[in-house]
C-alpha cells in the first residue's frame, strides 16, 4: 500500500507504482493523564519488540489480516500484490491459506480481485482487506473502499466464505457501511475457530473516515475506536449488529444499540507523534489509532490492540472487549531513512496461531513498502517479528541492599524514546565507550533512557555515562532528571542529587559519568529524562545502571540548595538553612544550621535511608553548637521504634555517632540529627553525615 502527502512522497504505500512508527511518543506523562489521552496501563509490566522481522515468507503484498480456522490453517488477505503466487498477476486484493509455524510459513492463493469483493464508491477507489475472523471454519473478511490517495475510506462490507476461502459471498445491493462511518473494521481474535469466545458473539472494531491518519487532511484523523457485536452465525446480516453505546449502572454494564449513530468510543486517543520534523516532506503530526488487530490473549486473559503510525507501533490492553482500554506500550523506530536493523510497519496484527502457551510471546505482522523513502528497507510480504510481554505482578519489592546492577536482571527491559542503532543492548553491557543515540529526525522536546521491570523494585541510585556529542546533538541542554514509574505513570523522584555537577550542553563532552542518588523509592521503572540539544535535538547514552545500596544522599550538603527542596526533611518549626562559602563548614563549602530562641521542643534534620533487616549500622554526624544547646540528639526512627542518643554540645565540630541494630522486618530508617530547643540563642551546625554497615 502507498501514501502521498501533498505533492511529495511520504510514508507508507498502498498501490504498486504510486509511492509511502516509541518507547513513548509525545510528551512523556507525569502525574495524571492528559485530557484526550488513554490512561497508562497498570496491568502491563514490560514489553519487548524485535526491531526488525524475525521470520518471512515467499509472498508479495501487504496488510495481511488473518484468522486461525478449525482446520488448523491460517487464512489471510493481502492488498496490492501477488500473494503467494509470485509468478502470477498483481491484484488489489486476494486471499491465501497459510500453513506451517511462524518460522516456515507456506501459502497458496485461493481467491483474488472480484472473487473477493467489489468497489462501491466509484472511480478513484480500490479494495483493501482490513480484518478477518474465523468462526469454526467459516471465514468473514472486512473489505473497504480506499481512495487512491489513501486518505479516505468511504465504504466497507463483509464477505463470507464457507468453503475454506475458495469462494466468497456478500450483499451486492450495497455496502454494509458508508459515509466513512465504521469503514475500517477488524475483529477480536478469539483463537482457533473462535474457541476462546464464551458468549457466542463476534466483536468488530472500527474507526471512521480513514484507515490511518489522513496525511492530506481530506477527512478527519481517527482518534476513536468503536465496537460492534453480532451473533457468530449472523455476521453477514447487518440488522443483527449492535453497537457499543456506553455503560449503564454502577457496575459499568455495556449498552448496545441497533443504530450506528448511537455508538460511543471504547478507546479515545488524541495523542500525536512526530508533531515537528526537520524535513518538510516527511510524514508528521500523526494520530496513533489505525487499522490494526485485537487479540484475546487467553492465557493472560487480556485483550491486546496493536496499532501503528508511519514511524511507530503501539499496544493497548483491556480486560474486556469494550474496555477500559489503556496505553500499554509505544515503540518508536525513528523516521526515514531506516536501516535493515530496525524499522516500523503498518497494518499490525497479532495472530493467535503464533501465541505461546503462556501467552507471553507473540508474533506481530506488519509491512514496509519498498516504494517508500525507507532507505531501501522492504517488508512487502507476510513476515513477523517477535513481541514478548510480562504482566505486572503484585509481588512486593524484594531486592536487598547491595552492589548489584538491577538493570542486569529481574526481568529488566531497556527503554528509550527511540534508538538510532536499533538495539538497546549496549545500555547495560558494562562498557562505557559504546554510544547510543536517539537521533530520529523529530524536533523533540524530551529524550529518555531507562528500564522497566515486571515487578516493583527498591531503588535509590542511578549511574549513567553519556555518549558521544557533536554539533548535530548527542547531549542534554540542561541537567536531566530521574523519574520512576508507579502505577503506569512516570513522576520525578524527590530529593535527587547528582555528582559531579552536571555540565549542560555540548560543553559536557563525551562519555562523562554521573551518579544520581535519592531517598529510597519503590517503583517498576526508572529513567533519565531531559531536553535534548544540537541541531537535530537528540541525546546520547553509553551506559546506565540502577542500584539499591546503603547511602546517605549528600551528607555533606554540597549539592543541597535548600532544606525545603532536597533529600533532607525537617522535624520542628525553627528557622533552618545552609551556610555557604566554607567559613562554617567542617569540610567543603556547605553545612546545615538550625537556630531557635524559644523553648519549642525537638528540632531535627532527617533523611530516609534504606537498610538491611537485622543488620548493624552506624550513623555518624559532625556538629557544633552554641552554649544554649545542652544536648545534641542523633539516631534513627523506624516503624514501631526508635533509637536516639544524646550528646553534650560543643563549640567545635565533634563526631557524634550512634550504632543501631536494625530490627527484623525493618528495611528503612529515618536518621536524624538535632537538639531540644529549651530557650536562648540555640544554634546547631551540622556537616558530614554518613551511614556505614558494621
Amino acid at each position: 500500500m502507498r501514501a502521498v502527502r501533498g505533492s511529495t512522497i511520504a510514508g507508507l504505500v498502498l498501490a504498486l507504482g504510486t509511492t509511502l512508527g516509541g518507547a513513548a511518543p509525545g510528551a512523556p506523562q507525569g502525574a495524571g493523564t492528559p485530557e484526550g489521552h488513554p490512561a497508562p496501563s497498570t496491568w502491563g509490566g514490560t514489553v519487548e519488540m524485535d526491531p526488525d522481522v524475525r521470520h518471512t515468507s515467499a509472498s508479495d503484498g501487504d496488510l495481511w489480516p488473518s484468522c486461525w480456522a478449525d482446520d488448523g490453517n491460517l487464512y489471510s488477505a493481502w492488498g496490492d500484490g501477488k500473494g503467494f503466487d509470485l509468478a502470477g498477476p498483481f491484484t488489489d486484493i486476494g486471499v491465501a491459506r497459510l500453513s506451517g509455524p511462524a518460522d516456515d510459513i507456506q501459502g497458496v492463493n485461493l481467491a483474488v480481485g472480484d472473487e473477493v469483493g467489489q468497489v462501491w464508491s466509484g472511480p478513484g477507489h480500490t479494495r483493501k482487506p482490513t480484518g478477518m475472523v474465523c468462526v469454526e471454519d467459516t471465514i468473514h473478511l472486512a473489505v473497504q473502499d480506499l481512495a487512491w490517495n489513501f486518505d479516505a475510506a468511504p465504504a466497507a462490507t463483509i464477505a463470507t466464505s464457507t468453503d475454506g476461502g475458495e469462494t466468497w459471498t456478500w450483499d451486492t445491493s450495497g455496502p454494509m457501511f458508508d459515509d466513512g462511518v465504521f469503514t475500517t473494521m477488524w475483529f477480536a481474535d478469539h483463537g482457533q475457530g473462535g474457541e476462546w469466545s464464551e458468549d457466542g458473539y463476534v466483536y468488530v472494531y472500527g474507526i471512521d473516515q480513514n484507515w490511518r491518519d489522513s496525511f492530506s487532511g481530506r477527512v478527519e484523523d481517527p482518534t476513536s475506536v468503536y465496537l460492534a457485536r453480532v451473533p457468530q452465525d449472523k455476521v453477514g446480516d447487518r440488522s443483527r449488529w449492535r453497537f457499543y453505546a456506553g455503560t449503564a449502572g454502577t457496575k459499568g454494564k455495556p449498552k448496545w444499540s441497533k443504530k450506528v449513530g448511537d455508538r460511543e468510543p471504547v478507546l479515545h486517543d488524541e495523542r500525536r507523534v512526530y508533531p515537528d520534523v526537520f524535513e518538510p516532506w516527511m510524514a508528521h503530526d500523526m494520530t496513533t489509532l489505525s487499522q490494526g488487530h485485537v487479540l484475546y490473549n487467553e492465557p493472560l486473559d487480556r485483550y491486546l490492540y496493536s496499532s501503528w503510525t508511519e514511524f511507530t507501533l503501539h499496544l493497548y490492553d483491556s480486560p474486556t472487549p469494550w474496555g477500559p482500554w489503556t496505553r500499554l506500550s509505544d515503540h518508536d523506530f525513528g523516521a526515514y531513512p531506516w536501516t535493515g536493523e530496525q524499522y516500523a510497519g503498518y497494518g499490525a496484527t497479532l495472530p493467535s496461531k503464533f501465541l505461546s502457551e503462556d501467552g507471553r510471546t507473540m508474533m506481530l505482522q506488519a509491512n514496509v513498502c519498498p516504494c517508500a523513502p525507507t532507505g531501501g528497507v522492504s517488508v512487502y510480504n507476510y513476515a513477523v517479528r517477535q513481541l514478548t510481554l510480562a504482566p505486572s505482578t503484585d509481588t512486593p519489592a524484594a531486592n536487598a541492599l547491595g552492589d548489584e546492577n538491577l538493570a542486569m536482571g529481574h526481568g529488566a527491559v531497556a527503554i528509550s524514546k527511540s534508538v538510532n542503532q536499533g538495539s538497546l543492548d549496549a545500555l547495560n553491557d558494562g562498557a562505557t565507550d559504546v554510544s547510543l543515540d536517539d537521533s530520529d529526525e523529530e524536533l523533540k522536546r524530551d529524550s529518555w533512557w531507562g528500564y522497566t521491570w515486571p515487578q516493583d523494585m527498591n531503588l535509590n541510585r542511578v549511574q549513567y555515562t553519556t555518549g558521544e556529542v557533536g554539533d548535530l546533538g548527542g547531549w542534554f541542554l540542561n541537567e536531566p532528571r530521574v523519574q520512576v514509574r508507579r502505577d503506569g505513570t512516570w513522576t520525578e523522584v524527590a530529593g535527587q542529587k547528582i555528582s559531579p555537577r552536571f555540565v549542560n550542553g555540548k560543553a559536557g563532552g563525551s562519555f562523562q559519568t554521573y551518579t544520581v542518588s535519592f531517598p529510597p523509592v519503590v517503583a517498576d521503572g526508572v529513567r533519565v529524562i531531559g531536553t535534548p540539544g544540537g541541531d537535530r535535538t537528540f541525546s546520547s547514552m553509553a551506559e546506565m545502571s540502577a542500584h539499591y545500596d546503603l547511602q546517605v544522599v549528600d551528607g555533606g550538603f554540597e549539592e543541597t540548595w535548600s532544606l525545603e527542596v532536597s533529600p533532607w526533611d525537617f522535624e520542628g518549626d525553627s528557622p533552618r538553612g545552609l551556610d555557604d562559602g566554607g567559613a562554617f563548614a567542617r569540610t567543603g563549602e556547605k553545612n546545615a544550621w538550625v537556630r531557635t530562641f524559644d523553648p519549642i521542643g525537638a528540632q531535627a534534620i532527617t533523611q530516609r535511608v534504606a537498610v538491611t533487616p537485622g543488620s548493624t549500622v552506624t550513623i555518624s554526624s559532625w556538629s557544633r553548637t552554641s552554649p544554649a544547646v545542652s544536648t545534641v540528639r542523633v539516631g534513627a526512627r523506624w516503624e514501631g521504634g526508635e533509637q536516639i542518643e544524646t550528646f553534650a554540645g560543643s563549640a567545635d565540630y565533634a563526631e557524634r555517632a550512634v550504632t543501631v541494630t536494625v530490627p527484623a522486618g525493618v528495611s528503612e530508617l529515618t536518621l536524624l540529627v538535632g537538639y531540644e530547643a529549651e530557650g536562648g540563642d540555640a544554634v546547631l551546625q551540622v556537616d558530614d553525615i554518613s551511614l556505614t554497615a558494621e
